[in-house]
């Protein structure tokens, strides 16, 4: 989508010359558009802040974007994100490891984290079982995850997708081949209403969801 900005460049400037395509702010727009949530109003806000701030600051924010594309990556244990070999909460040694909640998306961890209610680790599936999408459960870390459970460590899995068809089948799914390992499974209780995301609910909702897990 084209947003008028092209009259912008001065006049008489020789774009061949100088090497200057004269779509610099264009490419700028298109990007921005391209993210999530955000929609032409929103890519050109951003885009002015950018142009009227200083050059330092735009060098830290691309910095920043790179650096993040570089350094962060997949936890080879838990697929949640990681800076270093092993994200924080499986390095770290004191947290329960009889207890995994399991969730969609690396975003997941970080909102049951801000709420103080799960002391044990996390296991992210990289989605939901969705046959309109063509995912099944191969298409998940739900291998990786039964190999977890194999050490006999690990008493409890906390399902903590979202509520929606797809998250609630996904449950379903798993709570049936877990069950059978002598492995207590639980689900979200009163907090999360029907059809909500993990990511958007609020700390105290999502929260007193864990505390108040049912058994499934």
């Amino acid at each position: 989508m084209a947003y008028g900005f092209d009259d912008m460049t001065p006049a008489g400037l020789d774009h061949a010359a100088s090497g200057n395509d004269g779509r610099a702010l264009q490419r700028l727009l298109d990007e921005l558009g391209r993210l999530p949530g955000i929609g032409p109003k929103s890519a050109q806000r951003i885009a002015y802040y950018l142009l009227e701030s200083d050059a330092e600051r735009a060098r830290r924010l691309a910095s920043a974007i790179l650096d993040v594309k570089k350094q962060v990556h997949f936890c080879p244990v838990c697929f949640s994100y990681a800076t270093r070999k092993t994200c924080d909460v499986c390095a770290d040694t004191t947290r329960d490891r009889t207890s995994i909640c399991v969730v969609s998306e690396p975003r997941d961890v970080s909102a049951v984290e801000r709420t103080g209610a799960h002391h044990g680790l996390y296991h992210v599936l990289g989605g939901v079982i969705s046959p309109m999408d063509k995912i099944g459960p191969d298409q998940l870390h739900v291998k990786e995850l039964l190999s977890r459970l194999a050490s006999g460590e690990v008493e409890e899995v906390i399902l903590a997708t979202n509520t929606d068809v797809e998250g609630e089948a996904t449950a379903t799914y798993l709570s049936r081949i877990i069950k059978p390992l002598g492995v207590r499974v639980t689900r979200f209780a009163v907090g999360m209403s029907v059809g909500g995301e993990v990511e958007l609910a609020d700390e105290l909702s999502l929260g007193r969801a864990i505390e108040d897990r049912r058994e499934l």
